[in-house]
């Protein structure tokens, strides 16, 4: 299912933005209206103090809101310094008015993360660096050279989300924007086939028998929402327009964009204002992954930083978008292995793991599995504009 950006959406987009630079508006409105009639009975005033307000007639902030210390000292009998206090407690009350239901302990927290689940990616590897796999909830980054393979693992996910429940995955849908045309559908059909085929050997139950029927490749195809974006225009209006679409598809546990940096790495004189809309975006994509309970996959591609007098590669986009994701896997070359290191999670350490790409997808690398070398390895640093060639493309396959 492919849809375009048209002068509809984007017209659209930008009224759900100009909304959107408002809403802090709204939510002031919201928290004011909320203190406005919070009881005087909640607040933690001396039991005499609270009586004599009540005695008075205030009960609820809205009865004192625009009153002097002066005046409730009057009112209610008790000392200007009581009511200074009381005022005070009123005015302050930290974003009073949201719901109780957004306030978390610590273990509701680590349950809610436990009941999302990850995504796997059928290479065992990776999946036990990343504790399980592609965490729903958080935002990930997929960093690398051209050719490396990160439209693979895009693709693999967004086949792996859909493995049915009792097989262990979360039966669910996905959303693929993709700002590069480099989503291949055969590739979609060649690991929606192999990933079939797999939980067809692990069925026993009847359960399971019964969810293979739905687990086909055309229904893993129907189940891939795909949005083509050309610019960083079209890329903001879908992010913007996206939080609908999902309301409206509550399956969709995967939101991939492939790439975050090709749209932003052009067009763009003035590098404050790509850094502000790229934190906007980056807070937008947080948020949504947090609220949608759905894993949002960024790939990123690298550049070369010169630091005294040295060059390396570093992933795009500036370092104050480092920040901006909850983990970045960097995958990368060394001679004719493809290596995943795991540089940034709040959970896991830092971590590096062989992997391959073979006709069936992302896998692991086999003990007896030997490259084959049809190329001289030093033709294609690690630098490199070009894609290397897939040495193990047929290897162990």
């Amino acid at each position: 299912m492919i849809k375009n950006g048209c002068a509809v959406r984007l017209q659209v987009a930008i009224t759900n933005n100009i909304l959107a630079n408002f809403s802090w508006l709204w939510e002031l409105v919201e928290v004011t209206l909320a203190r406005m009639h919070r009881a005087l009975s909640s607040f933690s005033f001396a039991p005499a103090v609270k009586a004599r307000l009540i005695r008075a007639g205030f009960h609820s902030t809205a009865d004192l809101f625009k009153l002097r210390p002066l005046q409730v000292s009057k009112e209610a009998g008790i000392s200007q310094e009581e009511a200074e206090d009381v005022l005070q407690a009123v005015h302050s009350e930290p974003n009073y008015g949201k719901t109780a239901k957004s306030r978390l302990t610590a273990l509701e927290l680590l349950e809610r993360e436990q009941t999302l689940g990850t995504i796997v990616t059928f290479c065992s590897n990776l999946d036990c660096m990343l504790g399980g796999g592609v965490p729903v909830g958080k935002t990930s980054e997929i960093c690398g050279a051209p050719g490396v393979g990160k439209t693979q693992l895009c693709i693999q996910l967004a086949v792996d989300v859909q493995i049915p429940v009792c097989f262990g995955g979360l039966g669910g849908q996905v959303v693929y924007i993709d700002t590069e045309g480099s989503f291949l559908v055969q590739r979609a059909v060649d690991m929606a086939k192999a990933a079939v085929e797999h939980c067809s050997l692990l069925a026993e139950d009847t359960e399971q028998q019964e969810a293979l029927k739905e687990f086909t490749v055309e229904t893993i195809l129907s189940k891939v929402f795909l949005f083509c974006c050309h610019d960083y225009m079209e890329l903001l209006a879908e992010i913007y327009l996206l939080p609908n679409f999902l309301a409206q598809h509550p399956e969709v546990r995967l939101v991939v964009i492939d790439s975050i940096a090709s749209p932003f790495r052009r067009d763009f004189e003035d590098l404050s204002h790509r850094t502000r809309l790229l934190s906007s975006l980056a807070q937008r994509l947080i948020k949504m992954a947090t609220q949608q309970s759905v894993a949002v996959v960024l790939t990123n591609q690298m550049t070369t930083k010169v630091w005294n007098g040295q060059s390396k590669l570093v992933p795009a986009l500036g370092e104050s978008w480092g920040h901006a994701v909850t983990q970045r896997i960097i995958l990368h070359w060394e001679e004719q292995q493809r290596l995943a290191s795991l540089c940034k999670s709040p959970t896991y350490r830092e971590a590096t793991v062989p992997y391959q790409i073979t006709g069936q997808g992302f896998r692991d690398v086999a003990p007896t599995c030997l490259p084959t070398t049809s190329a001289d390895p030093s033709a294609f640093p690690s630098g490199s504009s070009h894609k290397r060639p897939r040495m193990e493309e047929d290897c162990c396959s």
